[in-house]
């Protein structure tokens, strides 16, 4: 007979020990079965002694312990990423995403780690020369800052390099020692800028497009590395010859400073003068179209006046004759104060004194004349001027001696 069947082995009857009575199984036996099972496990097989389950108090608060510690560990793996950090998630050392701000969670340690990196950060790196403080140059580095230029000279440039992370994984995994890979970069990129320029050129006009190049090329490279890294700014600290050749550079420099204030002096000179000479010249051709205009006129008027005397003159000569030799007396004599007067029937001419400055008894004194003996006093008159003006001549050549 089965040790279940109905009335057979009930005292073997484990999961019926109520005889006859179905149903589901007690719980505290269960309990009891779980705890025997335990202590066979933790060593008590003879299940002599206390067992596991069975020892109070301190039994329970390891295991509440243990659970608080799987509770702590799974709570190490709530993170949170700043706005401006990305989160570099790697699984047994080996990269596995990135993650942006906010809160995450990760599977704690030792199987997976959270690398926190500031992408906004401005970093700052030297070349040429170390800061030793706030304001202060700082040391030179020769080894760095010393270069040759196209033109085979060597001058001393220092920069100052600002840059910052823009790719947290490659920043990380692509480039070993991130640091001294920029600086190799940026001093390779500088004197390759600095060879292919002269001298005058590297230390007057071309500092900033000097850099500017430095920034292109350095970048460049970088982006070829996959490092990781941006370059923002490159500033130029310092650019100047070598400290045993300075004093001779600076003469050279003073003299291209004077060349070219001298020069600025000159275009100022010629800016001024120039439209000024422009002005007079544009005015003496102004005056001079004006004066041919006049003289044409002048003669074309003349002209056409000889033109209507000789028509006259071929109809009566004799009166035009008289008329024109009137004309010409009256233009040499009206600004003379002598009024001639020809009486009809006489050969004398009165003279009449109108002056106004002349006094009654030098106009007492005037003689008359004849009309007969006019052009004989004319031309006595004509040639006492030239007596005088030959005199006049005469004294200035003597107050000349």
């Amino acid at each position: 007979m089965a040790w279940n069947e109905p009335n057979g082995n009930k005292d073997n009857d484990s999961w019926n020990k109520n005889g006859d009575q179905q149903g589901p199984p007690d719980l505290d036996e269960i309990i009891h079965n779980l705890k025997t099972k335990l202590n066979k496990f933790f060593g008590n097989k003879n299940g002599g002694g206390p067992s596991f389950l069975e020892q109070g108090p301190s039994s329970r608060g390891l295991v509440l312990l243990a659970l608080i510690a799987i509770a702590g560990w799974v709570g190490s793996g709530i993170y949170i990423v700043k706005p401006a950090e990305r989160g570099v998630v790697l699984r047994f050392g080996k990269y596995t995403t990135t993650v942006d701000s906010g809160p995450h969670w990760h599977i704690p340690y030792p199987i997976e780690k959270v690398e926190l990196i500031d992408v906004a950060q401005i970093r700052s790196y030297e070349i040429g020369y170390r800061s030793t403080g706030r304001g202060q140059s700082g040391s030179p580095v020769p080894s760095e800052s010393l270069m040759l230029t196209q033109d085979e000279n060597i001058v001393d440039v220092r920069i100052a390099v600002q840059y910052r992370i823009k790719d947290a994984a490659h920043y990380l995994f692509n480039v070993r020692h991130a640091d001294i890979n920029l600086r190799q970069v940026l001093e390779s990129a500088l004197r390759e800028v600095v060879g292919k320029n002269t001298m005058d050129f590297v230390l007057t006009e071309g500092r900033s497009e000097t850099m500017i190049q430095t920034q292109t090329l350095a970048q460049e490279v970088l982006d070829q590395y996959k490092a990781g890294m941006l370059v923002t700014s490159v500033n130029m600290q310092d650019a100047q010859p070598p400290e045993q050749v300075q004093e001779a550079f600076a003469d050279a420099i003073k003299a291209r400073e004077d060349e070219q204030r001298l020069r600025n002096e000159a275009e100022a000179y010629a800016n001024d003068i120039i439209p000024k000479a422009r002005g007079a010249a544009f005015r003496k051709i102004r005056e001079a179209e004006a004066y041919k205009s006049q003289v044409i006129a002048h003669a074309q008027g003349e002209t056409a006046k000889f033109s209507q005397i000789l028509e006259e003159y071929l109809v009566a000569p004799e009166i035009t004759e008289k008329r024109l030799y009137l004309e010409a007396m009256e233009s040499v004599m009206k600004g003379s104060r002598k009024v001639l007067v020809d009486v009809p029937g006489s050969t004398n001419v009165f003279y009449l004194p109108l002056g106004n400055n002349e006094s009654e008894e030098s106009n007492k004194t005037r003689r008359t004349i004849s009309l007969d003996q006019l052009p004989a006093i004319i031309r006595g008159k004509n040639m006492n001027q030239q007596d005088h003006s030959l005199q006049d001549n005469n004294s200035r050549n003597r107050r000349t001696r």
